[in-house]
C-alpha cells in the first residue's frame, strides 16, 4: 500500500506520518509506504503509484483542487477527530475502506 498525505506545507502530516509507519512496523501491514506534502506540492500521484490521498482536515476546502491532480488516484478526507489524535487504526481503516 502506497499513500500521500497532504496538509498545508506537510508539517503536521509529518507527525501523523511516522506514527503510522510505526502504526504499520507494529501491525504487520506490509508492504506500507507513506510521505506527507504540502497541497502545492502534489503532483504526479497516479504516476509516483500512490493508491490513496489523505488531506488534513484543515485544508478540506482544498479538496477539488487537489483531486484535480490526483489522476483518479481515490483521495479522502482524514475526520478531524481521527486526524487530531492521530487515531492510526481509523485511518487505516478508512485506507482499507476505499482501497480495499
Amino acid at each position: 500500500m502506497k499513500a500521500l498525505l497532504v496538509c498545508a506545507g506537510g508539517m503536521s502530516t509529518s507527525v501523523l506520518m511516522k506514527k503510522m509507519e510505526a502504526y504499520a512496523a507494529e501491525h504487520g501491514i506490509e508492504p506500507f509506504e507513506i510521505a506527507a506534502r504540502g497541497a502545492g506540492e502534489v503532483k504526479n500521484v497516479a504516476e509516483n503509484g500512490y493508491q490513496i490521498v489523505l488531506l488534513g482536515p484543515q485544508i478540506s476546502y482544498l479538496k477539488n483542487r487537489v483531486k484535480a491532480k490526483c489522476g483518479g488516484v481515490p483521495l479522502e478526507v482524514i475526520p478531524m477527530k481521527d486526524y487530531g489524535r492521530q487515531n492510526c487504526p481509523a485511518i487505516f481503516e478508512l485506507i482499507n475502506r476505499v482501497i480495499g
